[in-house]
Parts: C-alpha cells; sequence; structure tokens
C-alpha cells in the first residue's frame, strides 16, 4: 500500500520586531539635506519671483497710488484723491475714447469669432494641402500689430497706395481711408481681424477634434442635415471654447493701442482715438500720468466686470447642461 504524503507544515514565524528609531544624528542630518534643498530652491526660483514684484505687482501698487495724485513724474506732485476719476467722468474726449474703444471691441469681438469658426468648419476636412491652407490663416497671427500697421499704412495711403491704385482702375473714386473719420475706425476692425481671425481659428479646429464623432454618425443616421447637426451638436460642445475666445477678444480689442499708434496716432480728428492711447497721450505727451493712471484704472475694472461676468455665465451654461445630462 503507498502511503499518503504528509502535509508540509511550516514553522511558526516569530512577529516582526519593530524598527529601532534612527538616531538623532540622522534626523538632524535629513533635516539640513532638507534646508539645504529649500535654499537651492529659492536660489533657482528668487530672480523669476524679483522679476514678477518688479515687473508686476509693484507697478500696479505704484500705479494705482498714481491715479489718486497730481503727478507729472517729474516735479513733486500732491494728494487729490478722487479729483482725477471725477475729472475722467466730465471729461469729452475721455467719453470720446471710451465710445470708440466700445465701437471697435462691438465690431471685432463676434466678427473674429464667426470668421474664425466659419473658416475652422471649413478646414475641418481631409482635402489637399489643408496643411498649407492653415498655415496661410495662422501666419498673420504671429505678425506684430506694428507691422501690420506699416504694411496697411502704406497700401491704405490716399495718395500711393495699392488700394486707391486698384479702385481708379475699377472706376471708383479714391477713398480716404485712414484719414477719413468716418471710415478710419473700421478699417482698423479690417485690419485686426486679418491677424485675429488666425488665432480663433486655431482654437476651433482644435476642439473641433474633441467633438464625438458617435453623436455626430448618430444624427445623421437619424436624419439631421448638416445644419442640424451644427445646431444641436457641434455648436453646444463648443460653448466652452466659445467663451474662452470670447473673453480673449474682448481683452484684446479693449487694449488694442500698437496698431493704433502706428497708423493713426488717434486721429483723424480724435475718430480713432481708443482708451490706451488716450492714457498714452495723458501720461507722456501731456505729463499728466496721475490722469492717465486714473483712466488706466477704469479700464482695468471694465476688464474685470467683463472677466467676471463671462466666468458667471460658464458657470450657469455648465449647471445647464449638467442638468440636461441627469
Amino acid at each position: 500500500m503507498t502511503s499518503l504524503p504528509r502535509a508540509i507544515t511550516l514553522a511558526p514565524q516569530s512577529p516582526p520586531q519593530s524598527q529601532p528609531r534612527a538616531p538623532a544624528a540622522a534626523r538632524r542630518g535629513a533635516r539640513r539635506r532638507a534646508r539645504r534643498e529649500k535654499i537651492t530652491a529659492w536660489a533657482f526660483i528668487a530672480p523669476s519671483v524679483l522679476v514678477i514684484l518688479g515687473l508686476g505687482i509693484v507697478p500696479v501698487i505704484w500705479s494705482l497710488l498714481l491715479s489718486f495724485r497730481a503727478d507729472d513724474l517729474v516735479t513733486p506732485g500732491r494728494w487729490v484723491g478722487l479729483d482725477n476719476y471725477r475729472a475722467l467722468a466730465q471729461d469729452p474726449n475721455f467719453h470720446t475714447a471710451v465710445g470708440n474703444t466700445l465701437l471697435y471691441s462691438a465690431l471685432f469681438v463676434p466678427l473674429s469669432l464667426m470668421g474664425g469658426l466659419a473658416l475652422a468648419l471649413a478646414l475641418n476636412r481631409r482635402i489637399r494641402f489643408i496643411g498649407l491652407y492653415r498655415t496661410l490663416l495662422f501666419i498673420p497671427f504671429v505678425v506684430s500689430a506694428a507691422a501690420q500697421g506699416v504694411l496697411f499704412s502704406f497700401i491704405l495711403d490716399p495718395e500711393f497706395g495699392a488700394a486707391n491704385s486698384l479702385l481708379h482702375k475699377l472706376g471708383i473714386s479714391p477713398q480716404g481711408f485712414l484719414t477719413d473719420p468716418d471710415q478710419a475706425i473700421h478699417l482698423l476692425v479690417l485690419i485686426s481681424l486679418w491677424s485675429g481671425v488666425g488665432f480663433c481659428v486655431v482654437v476651433y479646429l482644435a476642439a473641433l477634434q474633441d467633438v464625438p464623432r458617435e453623436l455626430v454618425e448618430a444624427a445623421r443616421i437619424d436624419g439631421a442635415g448638416r445644419w442640424r447637426v451644427l445646431r444641436h451638436i457641434t455648436l453646444p460642445a463648443l460653448t466652452p471654447v466659445t467663451v474662452f475666445l470670447l473673453l480673449w477678444q474682448l481683452i484684446t480689442a479693449l487694449q488694442v493701442f500698437d496698431l493704433v499708434y502706428v497708423t493713426t496716432k488717434g486721429g483723424p480728428l480724435g475718430s480713432t482715438t481708443v482708451i490706451v492711447y488716450f492714457v498714452w497721450q495723458q501720461a507722456f505727451q501731456m505729463f499728466t500720468a496721475g490722469y492717465g493712471a486714473a483712466a488706466a484704472y477704469v479700464l482695468a475694472l471694465a476688464l474685470l466686470v467683463a472677466g467676471v461676468a463671462l466666468r458667471v455665465t460658464r458657470r450657469r451654461q455648465g449647471r445647464v447642461v449638467e442638468g440636461a445630462l441627469r
């Protein structure tokens, strides 16, 4: 008879003994190493911190204090409190600058968003040379506003520009363009659109890649046309990107300066004087730096209000979408 194998039993293991605590010298060495690491880290980031403080926070605080003073940056100033802000409320030149800025923003922001979305939808296809087309649309965005101003100043010159030469061949009378008070601000918007649309195109193209393909295919199977797919699937999916672009383009429009400075210098007859150019005039042409700082903080307050309003709107839209999904 064969005997059954015996069960293998393991000897009971003794419970693991607790590790002895590190000696006090080892703990002190660890603390010294941690302290040296912190000092090394701060040594690396200290230049950046100094730059941020010197070029960011300190000028903001200094300009805020300057807005409550009558100061020309040369002679000793004096404290005037809210007088600069009261003067802005009664200054017709500032009212003109605000109106021009609002008109520029009201034209530039929606046109850049609609143009960017339309071009992004057109370029979101598999066609030949699609990469070339996308690159050509984005190139104007990387061109500086100063270079754009110089280029279009030559093109739109009333006497020697290529635009009037072309109009002459078409039998149309020459135009004043940037020297015409009725045309100047609208032409600045067109110049800005030439470069600003490219940024919107790139952002919208990236967002279109994230639109769920299965939803689009399901809608098409159910008989939805291009317009219904765009309205009920694509546009709702692009809402967060649209809010971001709306805020970005609004801030860009409210801060326009270099294009105005290179092309029109605020003219003709103040028709293109925007808020930032008004601030520059007050601070560096008329040497009323305190008054200019007050105007700058009015613009900063407007930007803050716009940013908060768009953020609140985005949160509400997100809650509506979450409620619909539930």
